[in-house]
């Protein structure tokens, strides 16, 4: 017979309040135990009996005293997050960035690297690798303890079929069981996702996503994407493609931009923002690359003639998103939009209003910096802190094995008793 709690037995209650008590101590930081029972609303007993446990399980540590205003100091109990780690990893064509995640949420160093020839080319699982030893490295810690990663890339990712869709790089990455081909080959448990989607959960969780019901945010890099936030769940699609609006062709009304566009994405392409700037002489010509373009983009203001014609480019890639989602806001985002900052965003929206049917307003970055890092640090403490909670569901398991009535030394109170006011 299982020994798993039913609703309403002791266990399940002993869960329930040392999850709140681990999950407020990851968010709030240190705090006595007066602390622990005052913020959760449980006895003193009680929350020594959840701090006694937790102790025990390696979850909680001392990490000081506090001064008390009558007698002796309290000690302090923090979590202890090393318990359960992971690395966000970011893949772009050429520059890979990863950072260690853990249950708390700390900010750890953030390391960059830009790929040879050869690196691009090689395994998946090489790159993916590589990328976790070094943010380990810079955070001080041991690769072997890192549990999962959360990797980024220029794909769409069905997650039913496990195959990454939608994809001109990546040459050496498995096209289909591509995360349970890393999750072998790495020995951890491996998330793959679109990074415009990671960038749309950072949004929502820390930048511009907060005030908003729905958005849409285009990524702009060397390919073009867009990620569709409703009412705070990012809209994947029934394949993982939801958003993949690069590959449409070049509406009839836009080919006087540049003959030779095909698809919306040519009109905002490396090369093509690299001749818009040239012909506006915002970089002299043969020797800027699209990179030099972005330098230069945070200094202009925005009815200058290279960001207004650039605002109409953005704006033909934008329409078909507000045709069909009609978002409260659009986000420019990826190395284009975050350069263009708030006078791109501006010049698009002055476009779309004098030249279309909609009003939509397009706004700069509220994560401007490694947002699919941060995206990938939301997907990550869920994982980690669920791996926690899973050690929780041991310690309830082994407590139901235990005589009823009080341990010894214990003042008997019931664990889901609640603090008299």
């Amino acid at each position: 017979m299982s020994t798993r709690p039913n609703p309403g037995q002791p266990a399940l209650l002993r869960e329930l309040n040392d999850r709140a008590a681990l999950t407020l101590l990851l968010d709030a930081g240190p705090l006595t135990r007066n602390e622990l029972a005052t913020r959760t609303g449980l006895s003193k007993p009680t929350a020594a009996e959840i701090i006694r446990r937790l102790e025990a399980a390696d979850l909680i540590r001392e990490s000081g005293t506090q001064a008390g205003r009558r007698g002796p100091s309290a000690a302090l109990y923090e979590a202890d997050a090393s318990q359960a780690l992971a690395v966000a990893v970011d893949v772009q064509l050429v520059d890979v960035r990863s950072t260690v995640v853990d249950a708390a949420g700390r900010t750890h160093p953030t390391v960059s690297h830009r790929m040879s020839d050869a690196e691009m080319r090689s395994d998946a699982a090489d790159i993916v690798g590589a990328a976790v030893a070094r943010a380990a490295d810079a955070a001080g810690i041991d690769p072997e303890d890192v549990t999962a990663v959360c990797v980024g890339v220029q794909a769409s990712v069905d997650h039913t079929t496990d195959t990454l869709i939608f994809t001109d790089g990546l040459p050496g990455w498995p096209r289909e069981q591509v995360a349970a081909t890393l999750s072998g080959q790495l020995g951890l448990q491996v998330v793959v996702e679109n990074d415009a989607n990671l960038a749309a959960i950072a949004e929502r969780n820390i930048g511009v996503g907060r005030t908003t019901t729905s958005f849409a945010l285009m990524w702009m890099a060397e390919g073009l994407g867009m990620a569709l936030d409703i009412d705070g769940r990012v809209h994947s699609g029934a394949s993982g493609a939801a958003g993949e609006i690069g590959y449409l062709s070049a509406p009839v009304d836009a080919v006087h931009l540049d003959p030779d566009v095909q698809i919306v994405a040519d009109l905002i392409s490396e090369r093509a923002i690299e001749r818009l700037a040239v012909r506006h002489d915002v970089v002299p010509e043969d020797t800027s690359t699209w990179r030099d373009v972005l330098a230069a983009m945070p200094q202009l203001d925005e009815r200058h003639p290279f960001l207004a014609a650039l605002g109409e480019r953005v704006g033909h890639n934008v329409l078909p998103a507000l045709a069909v989602a009609d978002p409260e806001t659009v986000v420019l985002h990826g190395p284009t939009g975050t350069a263009g900052g708030p006078a791109l965003a501006a010049a698009t929206t002055r476009w779309l209003r004098t030249r279309t049917r909609w009003s939509t307003t397009v706004v700069a970055p509220g994560v401007p910096d490694a947002p699919v890092l941060h995206g990938a640090r939301h997907v990550l403490i869920d994982i980690v802190r669920a791996a926690l909670a899973a050690r929780l569901s041991v310690i309830a398991e082994t407590e139901t094995g235990r005589a009823a009535g009080p341990a010894p030394g214990s003042s008997g109170v019931t664990l889901d008793e609640r603090a008299s006011p």
